[in-house]
């Protein structure tokens, strides 16, 4: 049943087979009229959000959606309302877009999303848009040549975004196998962070810094590098294990977390594992994208899409 002091809205972040995202411009007018937006439209009395995504895309767009995944859901109060988004990832659909509503429209890559002005409410489905749904962890290894065969599995599995967590590495291997990695990573579009705990993890010129939970919870603002810069997006994750950890990284605007452990895992066996329904209700209190960790294999990535994550995140399941 639908709480009426929230408005409920499905939202479709939809992608065409060229990875271009469609976004349209609200009309003047209307609440947060003159900006830009993902396609959707408010649930009606007895509607699902996946009954409603698809009537709306036919609507407004005359797009007919063949199947849609939950991405995430987002709740935000403005001054004068309330509203809760369930957004959808749509790629699998038929017909071509059109402005069936008059409404100004056009597709955009995900890196040009940062050039639009889209309401508060958007701004985290936005991230979940850029991601991939899967984040892998590449572990120490005593020699650049282990680390470089490590990286080749995951660029031949076409992952995307892949954190260094080279805690124990001496910091002149790291540095021989960054002189050859990061440029590979670079002409192929993958993110590369490096974990915080790594000596001097922001002065490395990667795509971002992983921060551990204790790191997290040691500041009070977003990191901020020599290597932020517009052109050339810092992205920052955390490590999270609880509700205040998640809420911590929220209020300071991290771009995303893994939450851990979902299940028994190697490198942690001694820490009880949380279970896919604390997972999801941890994953409901906050506004951010959240990929489970601990234990998975990529067979668990959608369960954890079905429970509220971007997807998953793994150290050996990606390499084996």
């Amino acid at each position: 049943m639908m709480d009426k002091s929230v408005l409920e809205v499905a939202v479709g972040v939809l992608k065409n087979a060229d990875g271009q995202i469609l976004i349209s411009l609200r009309k003047s007018g209307v609440h947060q009229g003159g900006l830009w937006e993902f396609p959707g439209g408010k649930l009606d009395a007895n509607e699902t959000a996946g009954q409603a995504l698809v009537r709306e895309f036919k609507e407004e767009l005359d797009i007919t959606v063949n199947s849609a995944t939950p991405l995430i859901t987002i709740q935000h109060k403005y001054a004068d309302l309330a509203v809760k988004l369930h957004v959808f990832l749509v790629t699998d659909f038929s017909g071509e877009a059109k402005a069936c509503e008059g409404q100004m429209f056009k597709w955009v890559t995900s890196t040009e999303l940062n050039a639009h002005t889209f309401p508060a409410a958007n701004q985290t489905i936005i991230k979940a848009a850029q991601l991939p749904d899967r984040y892998a962890i590449l572990d120490d290894a005593e020699d650049e040549l282990t680390l470089l065969a490590h990286l080749q599995i995951l660029l031949d599995r076409d992952i995307k975004f892949i954190q260094l967590r080279l805690k124990n590495t001496q910091t002149a291997v790291i540095k021989a196998f960054l002189q050859k990695a990061y440029p590979l990573c670079q002409e192929l579009g993958v993110v590369l962070l490096l974990n915080s705990a790594v000596k001097h993890a922001e002065e490395f010129p990667v795509d971002g810094l992983h921060l551990t939970s204790t790191d997290l919870m040691a500041i009070g603002s977003r990191p901020v590098t020599e290597y932020d810069i517009a052109e050339n997006e810092y992205w920052v994750s955390a490590s999270c294990h609880t509700l205040k950890e998640l809420l911590h990284a929220q209020r300071l605007g991290i771009d995303f977390v893994v939450l851990a452990p979902v299940l028994p895992t190697q490198t942690h066996p001694d820490t009880e594992p949380m279970g896919w329904e604390q997972f999801a209700d941890l994953v409901s209190q906050v506004n951010i994208p959240v990929y489970a960790l601990g234990g998975l294999a990529e067979t668990d990535l959608a369960q954890a899409k079905s429970l509220g994550a971007q997807g998953i995140a793994a150290i050996r399941a990606f390499l084996n």
